[in-house]
């Protein structure tokens, strides 16, 4: 039964993991999806527009009839129903009479053109003038023949016809800010839970590191009190460790906090971490340093935390090494209040693909990797130290560089 617990609860790790690094090809397929849903609605509010378009087409024509016929009839007959129920019912689209010089008749010839009030006749010329150029550009006249004189209809399109043209255009407008709002706090709501997650497990490791931590140092005093045991060499390298186990606690308990920030010996502080390193990574790996800064440079940095983004650093380059290699850390500078610390492999190099992806969390070459390590490095630089982290160069089989790049004061 716990067997099958375990192997059921794999997949779905591993699609969960999937999802996640792919995530930019989910992120352009909504893309899509999106825009073929604005396409099909633009295309089909454009149907409409065209459909009402033929209807007024339509509706003016039979203006253009009524009002013929109105001209033309004899004055015993009865065209109040044609002057009530077709002329004075067209209250959305613009129309203005003109003569046969295409010249309008006046405001009393025209419907639905909205004039200021108290505008003077001038004025509303003017505005008829306008308005006229604008139908022309929109619709072909209607002749309207009255007793052998030759009449024109000018019309254009109704303001409903306007807003109903624009509106799929507006909607997508809309629907794109509020998506844009609701992907950016989606998105900040989501690293500040992974930033919670983190601290949380980041904690809870020291929490629980703690207490064997405190066993071992007791064991160890009692071992060193021993005269048997005092010049064991085995006890020396046992209390470095321990020593070391103390700073990573450290170190997971300061995620999440506000670290303290000091002047340090960047010099001095690379020298112990290489020093640890060098004993614990291949032989066939040769690490050191190289240093064109004055002696005894001081820079601002929490030492147990800038310790570790080095050491984060050293481990890929040295995963990334095989066989024979070196691990080099360059420093130079400082130059326009920036100190820059260049940390260079010969390894396998990274692909431009992957360089981009590196610092994400979740990315890692290995089988068994958590891709933590240069997330934290990165936030471990910016957040705490101001600085930046990146990848410099890369090149196949050659080797990689990183570039470290601090703030300092130059005095």
């Amino acid at each position: 039964m716990e067997g099958k617990q375990k192997k059921s609860s794999i997949p779905f790790g591993v699609s969960m993991m999937d999802v996640y690094r792919n995530k930019a090809m989910y992120k352009i397929l909504i893309l899509v999806v999106a825009l073929v849903i604005g396409g099909i609605s633009l295309v089909y509010t454009n149907f409409l527009v065209s459909k009402l378009k033929e209807r007024e087409k339509t509706l003016i024509d039979l203006y253009a009839k009524s009002l013929e016929y109105l001209a033309n009839a004899s004055l015993d007959e009865n065209v109040n129903f044609i002057s009530s129920e077709i002329i004075e019912v067209n209250t959305s689209i613009p129309v203005i009479l003109t003569g046969e010089d295409q010249v309008p008749l006046g405001p009393n010839n025209s419907r639905n053109i909205r004039f200021p009030a108290n505008a003077s006749e001038e004025k509303k010329m003017e505005i008829l003038l306008d308005e006229l150029d604008l139908m022309k550009s929109e619709n072909d006249p209607i002749p309207v023949v009255a007793f052998g004189v030759t009449q024109y209809i000018f019309y254009r399109n109704s303001d409903l016809l306007y807003q109903l043209r624009w509106y799929p255009y507006v909607q997508l407008s809309v629907i794109a800010v509020f998506a844009f709002g609701a992907y950016y706090l989606f998105s900040v709501s989501r690293r500040a839970e992974q930033n919670r997650v983190w601290v949380g497990l980041a904690k809870e490791t020291a929490h629980q590191l703690g207490t064997p931590l405190s066993s071992l140092v007791a064991w160890l005093e009692y071992f060193k009190e021993k005269d048997k045991y005092k010049d064991d060499p085995v006890f020396e390298e046992l209390e470095k460790d321990v020593q070391r186990l103390e700073v990573v606690t450290k170190r997971f308990s300061n995620i999440g906090s506000v670290p303290s920030i000091k002047e340090e010996d960047i010099m001095d502080a690379l020298e112990k971490i290489v020093s640890y390193l060098q004993k614990r990574i291949s032989t066939k790996i040769r690490m050191s340093i190289k240093s064109d800064i004055p002696p005894g440079t001081m820079v601002e940095l929490n030492r147990s935390l800038f310790q570790w983004v080095i050491e984060n650093v050293c481990k890929n380059s040295a995963d990334a090494i095989e066989g024979n290699g070196s691990i080099i850390l360059e420093l130079s500078g400082p130059e326009n209040g920036q100190l820059f610390l260049d940390i260079s492999d010969t390894g396998k190099g990274i692909s431009k693909a992957r360089i981009a992806q590196i610092f994400r969390p979740g990315v890692s070459s290995k089988a068994r990797g958590w891709g933590l390590g240069l997330t934290l490095s990165k936030r471990i630089i910016e957040e705490y130290h101001g600085g930046r982290i990146f990848v410099k160069s890369s090149q196949a089989n050659k080797g990689t560089t990183f570039r470290i790049v601090l703030p300092v004061r130059q005095k």
